[in-house]
């Protein structure tokens, strides 16, 4: 959660604030920092104002504090001391009425302690500084909105595209300008996009994705347990830093530099400020996942200067996303967020029953239970068969469950070259954009592997077509004015010539269905066309009839139904 202590505004940098020229601030001590931030200005004349500091402000002094005898340079060390113990980012000090210039001990301290002393004009007053940090903050604020907005706006779009898994990571590797993850159940890398990021990095994620993923979705002898960086988190450390132990009363001995302190030894340990804000304290990995601890919905870290985040997708099934960006960049969590709601309904359950009820039929059918037993548990009388295929690639997993969920149901099977989907009766195929599909006929459970012959065929007419989605005809025809068996009979007979041979079957009926087009066929059969020429006239040959009589073409198509 963030830390209550930080108003919920970007941080200014100290340079934008030195860069105003109706301010004419000028830094006169400390580091010339980029990364330097400032949260807030305060006014204080308080001769230690450690208590009334939250950290990161702009502290502002008049000097009204200062005694006459503080020419030493005793009185500014400790003043500065305390004023960096309290996570000040950096001290304003205005230059009359009280003082003509800025004491050269206070800039000799500053010096030593690393704050950076900004000198402030006669002619600007502490209140037109407060502004001008107000302002930048409304301007950076805006600016991230806006940002934040045209993130949404185009993984919105991503989302909508035809492979939109990939789509959606991509778009958000882009306005993170970092590394986008999902990862699977069992902890495997399903896609990713953006430039990878070397060293500890991606290990470092991988194992922070274990940290939100659910114990029920985890694969055996997967634990994460980092050595090499910070310790996870689920979120920032917030003691506040006026509370911090232990601060510095007056400037150690030899002016060690800013933020230093000496170890048992005598040997100075140097700590970094983020941002000239007190180093926070060391959070300690949370415990790990257990049926009686529920794992943490995100979790942050940090490893080699890159900012890890993970984000666990949907209803506990084990999908995580992973962020890795540069550190501190207002606006990512929230973009990231956005990512996260979009995968999440896109690698999620879209189903009629629950995956218990699945995983039930599942077993009963490898069991031997007829499928009408078992239809039941999938909350369906009626179904029909979708097969499709991409336009532009091979279907891979995640492709294949994006075009599940948006026919809106997850019993997808990932075929070679083939997506086949089994989708309630009364959830009507729409076509999907990249996709080319086809449809069997509504069918109650014993006839799904007609079905799937059927979009088999439906499918192969789209593709010869051009065309999004072909339904399967559904329409009476002459085979329900002849009973079953009879028909069945006179098809074996007619075609038992070329019963033997599949292929020669299976491009007569493909033929006869596109009207005779060889391009079409060869299209939908993935063949040449003089293989189609060749294959059509060995069946007029061994049928010894002719193929352009539009009679043995309908008793043919007639047969080839059955």
């Amino acid at each position: 959660m963030p830390d209550p202590s930080v108003p919920p505004t970007p941080p200014v940098p100290l340079a934008a604030l030195l860069a105003r020229e109706d301010l004419a601030l000028r830094q006169i001590a400390g580091p010339s920092d980029p990364a330097t931030v400032i949260h807030w200005a305060h006014t204080s004349e308080m001769a230690d104002p450690y208590p009334y500091l939250l950290g990161g402000e702009l502290l502002l002094t008049a000097g009204v504090h200062v005694p006459e005898a503080a020419g030493s340079g005793a009185y500014f060390d400790d003043y500065v001391s305390r004023i960096v113990a309290a996570g000040g980012a950096a001290l304003g000090f205005g230059v009359a009425p009280v003082h003509d210039t800025v004491p050269r001990a206070l800039v000799e301290a500053c010096d030593a302690y690393e704050l950076p002393l900004i000198e402030v004009p006669p002619r600007t007053t502490f209140s037109g500084v407060a502004r001008a940090v107000w302002q930048l903050m409304a301007q950076a604020r805006l600016a991230e909105l806006r940002r934040v907005t045209e993130a949404q706006q185009s993984l919105a779009a991503a989302a909508s595209r035809p492979d939109p898994v990939p789509a959606v990571l991509r778009q958000l590797a882009q306005r993170v300008s970092g590394w986008a993850v999902l990862y699977g159940p069992e902890g495997t890398e399903l896609a990713a996009a953006g430039r990878e990021p070397e060293g500890a990095v991606p290990r470092g994620l991988a194992e922070l994705a274990g940290v939100v993923r659910p114990v029920a979705a985890r694969g055996t002898g997967f634990s994460p347990s980092r050595t090499d960086g910070p310790a996870a988190s689920a979120g920032p450390a917030t003691e506040r830093p006026g509370e911090l132990a232990d601060a510095p009363s007056s400037r150690p001995a030899g002016r060690p530099a800013r933020g230093a302190e000496r170890t048992g030894s005598g040997s100075p340990a140097t700590t970094s400020r983020l941002n000239r804000r007190p180093t926070p304290p060391t959070v300690d990995a949370p415990p790990s996942p257990s049926p009686t601890r529920p794992a943490p919905t995100s979790a942050t870290d940090t490893v080699a200067g890159t900012h890890l985040a993970a984000y666990a997708l949907g209803a506990g099934q084990g999908f995580v996303l992973g962020v890795a960006s540069p550190e501190g960049v207002p606006g990512d969590h929230t973009i990231a967020s956005v990512a996260a709601v979009l995968l999440s309904l896109l690698t999620g359950e879209h189903q009629s029953g629950s995956g218990a009820a699945r995983s039930s039929a599942l077993v009963r059918l490898l069991l031997g239970a007829p499928p009408q037993d078992v239809a039941v548990l999938l909350g369906a009388e009626r179904w029909v068969v979708v097969h499709a295929r991409p336009d532009a690639h091979a279907p891979d997993a995640v492709a294949a469950s994006a075009l599940g969920a948006a026919l809106g149901s997850p019993l997808v099977d990932l075929a070679q070259d083939v997506v086949r989907v089994l989708v309630p009766a009364d959830r009507e195929a729409q076509p999907q954009p990249g996709w080319t599909l086809g449809v069997s006929a509504p069918v109650s459970p014993p006839e799904w592997p007609a079905a799937d012959t059927q979009a088999a065929r439906a499918l192969a007419r789209a593709r010869a077509t051009r065309s999004a989605l072909v339904r399967h005809g559904s329409r009476p025809g002459l085979s329900a004015l002849v009973p079953a068996d009879e028909a069945e009979a006179h098809a074996r007979a007619l075609l038992a010539p070329i019963a033997d041979t599949p292929a020669l079957t299976d491009t007569l009926r493909t033929w006869l269905s596109l009207h005779g087009s060889w391009d079409r066929t060869a299209v939908a059969l993935a063949v040449h066309r003089n293989t189609v020429r060749q294959r059509v006239a060995r069946c007029a040959s061994l049928l010894d009839t002719d193929l352009d009589d539009p009679d043995v073409r309908m008793e043919l198509w007639f047969a080839l139904r059955q």
